[in-house]
């Protein structure tokens, strides 16, 4: 069942109404645990039809991954960040704002995680390069440790609130520190039992999720059985961590005796948000059990999956091919002109001002924010599934990103994020010595989502992506590299200020080519095959 459209029509229209109140208030309860296949800041799975069915939201991930072969540059990695500004005055759907752009951006790293994907066995060493495998050599499944994906993932203000949707406050952004497991065997082809996914947090691709909180103790279990959307899942919580607009943080991943550890230091105001994903802070994995209906969670402390950071240190489940890198997650926000309250889903028109027409399969998860204190919201009516099988909304739209050429007025746009390239080593003071960008237009456009890109062959796949209606989109986002008050930063949107070098100026020169990459078949005994999930510019020379 679709996202929000499961929950009543009592707690729909409540959600659609929810304010963000003070620090101590809370906002609702209930303790419906959304699946994976709804969620639109899950790490994409590469053949979700074998996980979820018939459904699944899809994610459209422009990214950028980092490479280096020093020792550590895959489990410890600072970045430098600038958090956006939203536009100036009252709100406008003719204005951008960071909620609409993305539900989260997110810097990322693969995880160890003995009870995920593919299920062969117990061990999985920490740090250590001895766990690439090869899907295409023979027999390689049988020593293939279990692996999850790390999203340190930063949310936008002003819409609804989590954990209905992304927001965390009127004005200020939120962290979340997010690790995705698949419980899924692809060697013989069974996946978690139903019943149990049905009392998960993501279900099959089941989620460890909690805020980075001032004393780096979580608001609740993070864990995916004894989360509670209510608890550790509501950021109303004096203790939760927030950055201003504007703000210029330090963003800390690094491995630990204790578990992975996860720093964000906010230089403009001097707060620290962190959390630990260990077993004391409740985080956990979820027992994998194909047949029955047991359910049982097991406390885990996580740790990085690999040493350095290349080409073959993937996540074999996730449909990008990284492990340390940033993402903006976007393609999830269209305007929609009347909601149906009873389904949340558009019964009128979508797009954006200038361009509107009928609305389709995936304006779904729909509100329309009502009730006082107005000024708490932006009071915007709109949609949250919007990115299958085409490709439409706000994200798609260049004068809605920051550097666009059709809003010259100022405080029209957001401003971008800006990031610094990662750094390693002791003190955080080495460098990575390559980089690449990727963009996974191929998983969405694919047959299983409605589109015509063949993955097996490349054939019917494009760059930009098409819309609903089988045309070019208007615009897909591209990164830049540009100066700043702190170095040479990358930013995604179209050409922005102080641009240094802009790759191509287009997402079909920076994106390049189609990257195919292998795969285990699905109940295939140990079978592969090779597909292609991504445009890549494959390695480049980091020089910023």
């Amino acid at each position: 069942m679709r996202w929000v459209s499961v929950l009543s029509v009592a707690g729909l229209c409540a959600a659609a109404a929810l304010t963000l109140g003070p620090p101590t208030k809370a906002v609702g309860s209930y303790s419906y645990k959304p699946s994976c296949s709804e969620l639109p800041t899950c790490t994409e799975v590469a053949n979700p039809q074998a996980v979820f069915g018939n459904y699944y939201v899809g994610h459209d991930e422009p990214s950028v991954e980092f490479y280096s072969n020093k020792p550590g540059s895959g489990n410890q990695s600072q970045y430098q960040l600038t958090i956006p500004t939203e536009p100036t005055g009252a709100f406008s759907n003719s204005k951008s704002y960071n909620f609409e752009l993305h539900p989260a951006f997110w810097f990322g790293m693969a995880m160890c995680d003995t009870f995920s994907f593919p299920e062969q066995t117990s061990k999985c060493q920490p740090d250590s390069n001895g766990n690439i495998v090869d899907p295409s050599k023979k027999n390689s499944f049988k020593t293939a440790p279990g692996a999850a994906f790390m999203e340190l993932q930063f949310y936008p203000p002003g819409w609804i609130p989590q954990f209905f949707g992304q927001s965390c406050d009127p004005t200020k952004w939120c962290v979340a520190l997010n690790i995705d497991s698949l419980s899924e065997n692809p060697i013989n082809g069974t996946a978690l039992n139903t019943t149990c996914q049905g009392q998960i947090l993501g279900g099959a691709e089941y989620i460890n999720f909690a805020f980075l909180t001032l004393d780096g103790n979580p608001l609740g279990p993070p864990n995916p059985l004894d989360f509670n959307p209510s608890t550790s899942g509501n950021p109303i919580n004096s203790d939760t961590f927030f950055l201003n607009q504007g703000d210029h943080a330090s963003v800390t991943l690094t491995d630990s005796p204790s578990g992975f550890t996860t720093l964000v230091h906010d230089n403009t105001t001097g707060q620290t948000g962190r959390m630990v994903a260990s077993a004391a802070n409740h985080f956990g994995h979820i027992v994998y059990a194909p047949t029955g209906t047991s359910c049982s969670e097991q406390d885990y402390t996580f740790h990085p999956m690999y040493a350095t950071s290349s080409p073959e240190t993937r996540v074999l489940w996730a449909a990008h091919t990284y492990n340390t890198a940033f993402s903006d997650e976007i393609g999830h926000f269209d305007f929609c002109s009347v909601v149906d309250t009873s389904t949340g889903n558009c019964t009128g028109l979508e797009g954006i001002p200038s361009d509107q027409e009928p609305a389709d399969g995936d304006d779904f998860g729909c509100f329309n924010p009502v009730g006082p204190p107005a000024t708490l919201l932006y009071p915007a009516t709109g949609c949250l599934g919007t990115n299958t099988p085409g490709f439409d909304g706000v994200p798609y739209q260049q004068a809605y990103w920051p550097g666009g050429t059709s809003l010259t007025t100022p405080g029209t746009t957001t401003t971008p994020i800006l990031f610094s390239s990662p750094k390693t080593g002791k003190n955080f003071s080495t460098p990575y010595s390559q980089f690449a960008f990727e963009t996974d237009l191929p998983r969405i456009e694919a047959a299983d989502l409605g589109g015509v890109c063949d993955r097996l062959t490349g054939s019917g796949c494009v760059n930009p992506p098409p819309t609903d209606d089988a045309n070019t989109t208007a615009f897909y986002p591209y990164f830049s590299t540009v100066s700043t008050n702190f170095g040479c930063n990358f930013g995604l949107g179209a050409t922005l200020p102080n641009t240094l070098e802009a790759f191509g100026a287009s997402s079909t020169a920076e994106y390049t080519n189609l990257l195919f990459s292998p795969y285990w078949t699905f109940g295939g005994g140990g079978a592969s095959f090779t597909q292609t999930d991504n445009y890549s510019s494959g390695p480049k020379t980091l020089t910023c």
